[in-house]
């Protein structure tokens, strides 16, 4: 899933963007209001969270914008600004949530992920499986065969991408976009090595393979018959 934060603080930005990539998010940062609003317009996101306070043009003054220019990206809105009468006036103007500042972390996860789930239309599944291999979203836990699988962070949120889009075959650009930052080199090997040692884990030793590569076009988690 990919997630923009329009937030002029360095430290707040530091902290929120390894939270979400650590929970498999591809996080675009912008700094200020209007970098903030040229991004939400031509890329698309799955949520934006944005700050009020921001130089060159205010948080309400972006979400305006945008939903005078019918984007529907739900809109999450995190200030200092905490009064109620900051929350109305938020929601008034096309933002879908507001969590004032300070905030914990597990609490901003938990809205962005049911404003997602919400937008979509349908409660993401906590478990996915392919054949025999099963993802807990919730405990993190990965199993084949009732073998116990260890993934690192970015190994987990490529075969959960995966898992999602089974027997879809899913290019290297359309993998970075979702489980890396957008801009990656595209002539980088990254994903070939990610998908390399992530096939060493659930495919080896075994006959029925689950990951593979379609040549020239990119790779397909799916049971072959």
């Amino acid at each position: 899933m990919r997630l923009l934060f329009i937030e002029d603080d360095p430290k707040i930005a530091s902290f929120v963007i390894k939270g979400f990539e650590s929970a498999g998010f591809a996080v675009d940062h912008a700094p200020d209001g209007e970098s903030g609003l040229d991004l939400a317009l031509v890329e698309p996101y799955d949520v934006i969270i944005i700050d009020l306070m921001l130089p060159k043009r205010d948080g309400l003054s972006v979400i305006r914008h945008l939903r005078r220019e019918k984007v529907k990206t739900p809109v999450i809105i995190l200030s200092a600004k905490d009064s109620v009468d900051d929350r109305v006036r938020g929601l008034e103007i096309g933002s879908d949530d507001y969590l004032p500042k300070p905030f914990a972390f597990a609490e901003l996860l938990a809205r962005v992920q049911a404003l997602v789930r919400r937008a979509s239309g349908a409660a993401e599944p906590t478990r996915l499986t392919v054949g025999d291999l099963s993802l807990d979203l919730v405990t993190r836990e990965v199993f084949r065969g009732g073998r116990r699988i260890d993934l690192q962070p970015l190994e987990f949120s490529l075969l959960a991408y995966l898992m999602r889009n089974a027997d879809k075959v899913v290019s290297k650009t359309m993998i970075m976009e979702h489980v890396w930052h957008y801009n990656f080199d595209p002539q980088t090997n990254v994903v070939e090595a990610r998908i390399c040692r992530l096939r060493d884990k659930i495919d080896k030793g075994l006959e029925d393979k689950l990951l593979h590569t379609v040549r020239g076009v990119g790779y397909v988690l799916r049971q072959d018959q």
